[in-house]
């Protein structure tokens, strides 16, 4: 390690924001069994209306397990996972890791092409799916390794007469539950695909151990300064197939005993009832997220009071959003970060000590940053310096499947290189500017998207704003604004032009500003900007 190397871990941390931590050689099946064993009547899901206690969804893993294994689902196998947030999806997801097999996360708005990828690209020969779904995949059966399907309903089900499918429910009723014993080696062995987004490319999966998701769990729980085991509630509307789902709803509320409060989607106004009627400690989520509901009609008449923790990730969170969301709860809104090859969280702004405005944090425990040039990738930058960020730590994935090049252009001597461009100050604390792909360079000068959307949101009648980089015959790239105005406001496109040119340079300033009723996000609520970009040269081509 070179002295400069040092200058970026090892530093003087605020107490207890930073510790190492011992990791446990355990599974998340196992963390199930523990909360089970210690707490077999609490609340582990809330759905709809229905209450399952903590021995009740071990006994519904067990039997699913055992049903698993009995069609000849063996350890290392891949089992693919469609469905929307729901009970069936985390009996499922511990089910097959409970027999070591390999949850594969499957987005469920993903159309046949992109299963057709995900599908041939795992292997994976069995799938657990929601009904409504299967026409989907129906249609892509035949070009998959696909031959066993198994289909559950949560209204009336879909007509499957004469289909080669399995009913979970029929399945569930008659199966004792017996799984089998299996050894699972955390370290290595994989429990899960998660498959990344694909905007930017062929969508990849990275290969995420036992250790890989146990540990990050337990990172989070470290940070939520306070979070008391068999007492903390999460409101879970985040997806369970993305990353930050499947680790801050699922992963660890389990590890902590929580009672997970499960919504099928982001709906505002469910949302606001669940807060009312169950309320969560904890509401892991996106700026969108949080946007709705600072700025929800009714907001007055909802208690809101009982949110302690929120972590914001995916997307930059507006300065004003989490300060008004804060006065509202009494909480604490923090932004984070992390991305499927880590689990996804490795940073977060502390819940105790300083957050900085516009900043991710600090690492999590046991996680080591640093920032490289964006020429070679081999030279550690100073503070205050830009370049792109490197994670090393127990989080970090194994690898891509099936993908050993792209292996090692990503992870390279235990660090992972994010593609994200990025400064860290004199304290610790990182900022993303942005993407690298995402960076516009307008006339010779970069612009990074985030300095100008932070502006945008500054704008009283702004309720979402999102900036892209779009052909010009003259600057080669310019930037142009696609604004959602906040209900009942206008605006012209010079009243926002004007706004920016007192808040930024010249060449940051838009050129042109669209005013849209929504912007195009993931299933996740991160703004498509390559989207937009992609729409804009069709545009200007057509």
């Amino acid at each position: 390690m070179t002295a400069v190397d040092e200058r970026y871990w090892l530093k003087k941390y605020p107490e207890g924001v930073r510790p190492a931590l011992d990791y446990p050689d355990v599974t998340m099946p196992d963390l199930l069994e523990k909360a089970a064993g210690q707490m077999p009547d609490r609340t582990a899901i809330a759905f709809s209306g229905i209450e399952l206690s903590y021995q009740t969804v071990l006994g519904m893993v067990y039997k699913a397990a055992t049903f698993l294994n009995d069609l000849g689902v063996k350890k290392g196998d891949r089992v693919a996972l469609m469905t929307p947030n729901c009970p069936q999806y985390i009996v499922a997801f511990f089910a097959i890791q409970k027999i070591g097999a390999v949850v594969v996360q499957v987005n469920p708005m993903y159309v046949e092409r992109e299963l057709d990828h995900i599908l041939n690209d795992s292997g994976a020969k069995v799938m657990i799916a929601y009904d409504q779904f299967y026409p989907r995949i129906k249609n892509v059966r035949e070009v998959t390794p696909l031959e066993k399907v198994l289909l559950f309903s949560l209204g009336p089900a879909l007509d499957v007469a004469g289909e080669d499918v399995l009913k979970v429910e029929s399945l569930l009723a008659s199966t004792p539950a017996h799984p089998p014993t299996v050894s699972i080696d955390a370290c290595n062995d994989l429990a899960v695909l998660q498959y990344t987004g694909g905007t930017t490319g062929v969508s990849k999966g990275a290969m995420l151990t036992h250790r890989n998701i146990v540990t990050n769990a337990l990172q989070v729980t470290e940070w939520f300064k306070g979070c008391q085991y068999g007492e903390e509630k999460v409101l879970c509307v985040l997806p369970f197939f993305h990353a930050y789902g499947m680790t801050t709803c699922i992963n660890f509320g389990i590890a902590n005993a929580a009672t997970l409060i499960v919504l099928p989607r982001f709906d505002l106004e469910g949302v606001m009832q669940a807060i009312d009627k169950y309320q969560p400690t904890l509401f892991p989520g996106v700026p969108t997220m949080y946007i709705g509901v600072v700025n929800y009609p009714d907001i007055d008449r909802i208690n809101v009071k009982s949110i302690k923790y929120c972590i914001s990730g995916s997307a930059p969170l507006p300065v004003e959003v989490a300060q008004r969301f804060e006065e509202l709860t009494g909480g604490c809104l923090v932004e984070g970060f992390g991305l499927s090859e880590t689990s996804p969280v490795s940073h977060c702004n502390p819940m105790i000590g300083v957050r900085k405005v516009g900043s991710i944090g600090l690492p999590v425990s046991d996680t080591l940053c640093k920032i490289v040039d964006l020429e070679t990738g081999e030279k550690t930058l100073l503070p205050g310096e830009v370049g792109e960020l490197c994670i090393s730590g127990p989080q970090v994935m194994k690898g891509y499947w099936n993908m050993p090049e792209e292996t090692g252009k990503t992870l390279k001597d235990g660090w992972i290189y994010t593609g994200d461009i990025a400064r860290m100050d004199e304290d610790g604390y990182f900022f993303i500017v942005d993407r690298k792909k995402d960076m516009i360079i307008a006339g010779g000068f970069n612009v990074y998207p985030r300095d100008v959307e932070e502006v945008l949101f500054e704008h009283p009648k702004v309720l979402e704003a999102v900036v892209a980089g779009v052909p010009d015959a003259y600057r080669g790239e310019t930037v142009k604004a696609f604004v959602v105005l906040k209900e009942g406001e206008q605006a012209t496109e010079e009243e926002i032009i004007s706004y920016c040119k007192n808040k930024l340079a010249a060449y940051k300033v838009p050129r042109a500003v669209e005013f849209r009723k929504e912007l195009p996000k993931t299933a996740v609520g991160k703004v498509l900007r390559r989207f937009l970009r992609d729409e804009e040269i069709k545009k200007q081509k057509g």
